[in-house]
């Protein structure tokens, strides 16, 4: 019997096979994969267990804590903002926020919060873990800390604080909440099953992650921006386990859905703009994702990334097409898009791997379904 539940058109076989191998050889636990390949969903694909001891099997609903793919939610709503004519990301923050100008942030503009050049990859304030769940203490010490960093010469990878530092000014804006916002003028218009703040009515669907190998932080200097960011507060990977997490609006880090919502949601990203008859934001709104913000060695993730307007673009990390753009989470989960093909492909799972931005089973999808794109 198939490990691999769903459907996929034959075009895009070989994207099942590859998950197929994942789930054989062990390399995942519980996995879904998702594929909209010019306007049509190709490959809605589950398959494995939510639990280590195999005894529960993962449903077509079953959703789980996707890190750092949420950041991508974020980035949608804030192209909507600017869209509308209400977010300006070559703005000072400080226009609409004004509390942010302290300690030398006057000229920090929106665009360097959604490429991870403003300085604030982590917290100088002490924090402990719940107080994630307390938007009013994470964004006001944001506001009162000065940055690590010149800002906008740099990216170093905000980890956490990306998702409070667009959401507040999501939530200037428009008075109310990114998670709110998201679910009203996304989620709900397209019928897309994602959270970010996840209902308890919706706990009995949830995939417990499995914790990665600890990161070993014994290279990195103390006082390193690298260090500062893993350590302010502290990245457990254990966190989603509870319901604090799960209830809260943590916008770059704790959104809940599968493959198939995740692909649903961005592939807006890959047909600039549009999905099934909804608009949501023009054209020429799409192509500043492209427009380069930051592109070198990340001061927190080590290696060659290449930033536009929220999304990680083509970089010898993830080399990709001219229009191509993406980003992952902690663990392993990703999400590709590709607007010269308009090709759309996500994977999320419930066994982590060590890395922050993925490791190699993401990938392998990607290149299947690349693959399957490019045949006539």
């Amino acid at each position: 019997m198939s490990l691999v539940q769903g459907s996929v058109t034959d075009r895009f076989t070989g994207v099942r096979e590859v998950l197929e191998a994942n789930l054989s050889s062990g390399g995942d636990l519980g996995a879904s994969v998702a594929i909209y390949f010019q306007g049509r969903l190709v490959a809605d694909l589950w398959g494995g267990f939510l639990d280590e001891q195999r005894t529960v099997a993962w449903q077509h609903d079953t959703i789980v804590n996707v890190w750092s793919t949420t950041k991508t939610m974020t980035f949608l709503v804030a192209l909507m903002l600017c869209d509308r004519g209400q977010l300006d990301f070559f703005a000072p923050v400080a226009k609409y926020w004004p509390e942010f100008a302290e300690h030398g942030k006057g000229d920090i503009e929106v665009r360097h919060l959604m490429s991870h050049g403003a300085g604030l990859s982590g917290w100088s304030e002490h924090l402990e873990a719940e107080d994630l769940a307390d938007w009013e203490r994470c964004t006001s010490a944001l506001a009162r800390q000065s940055p690590w960093w010149q800002p906008g010469t740099r990216s170093g990878y905000h980890a956490l604080t990306q998702g409070y530092l667009i959401g507040e000014l999501v939530r200037r804006i428009t008075g109310t909440t990114i998670g709110q916002f998201f679910k009203r003028e996304v989620a709900d218009v397209i019928g897309a099953d994602f959270f970010i703040g996840l209902p308890e009515s919706e706990e009995a669907r949830v995939a417990p992650i499995v914790p990665p190998a600890s990161i070993d932080l014994s290279t990195l200097p103390s006082d390193s921006v690298a260090y500062r960011t893993y350590t302010s507060p502290p990245l457990d990977p254990t966190m989603p386990w509870e319901r604090w997490w799960r209830a809260a609006e943590i916008p770059a880090a704790n959104g809940h859905g599968n493959a198939r919502s995740v692909a649903m949601i961005q592939s807006i990203i890959a047909n600039n703009g549009e999905f099934e008859g909804h608009r949501f934001f023009r054209r020429e709104i799409g192509d500043l994702i492209f427009l380069t913000q930051t592109h070198g060695i990340d001061l927190v993730l080590g290696v060659d990334m290449h930033f536009g307007m929220g999304y990680g673009l083509s970089s010898a990390t993830a080399p990709m097409g001219p229009r191509g753009c993406f980003w992952g989470g902690f663990g392993g989960s990703v999400i590709v898009m590709d607007q010269d093909t308009d090709l759309t492909v996500a994977y999320v799972m419930n066994q982590m791997r060590v890395g922050l931005i993925g490791d190699t089973r993401g990938p392998a999808i990607v290149l299947a379904a690349a693959l399957g794109a490019a045949l006539d």
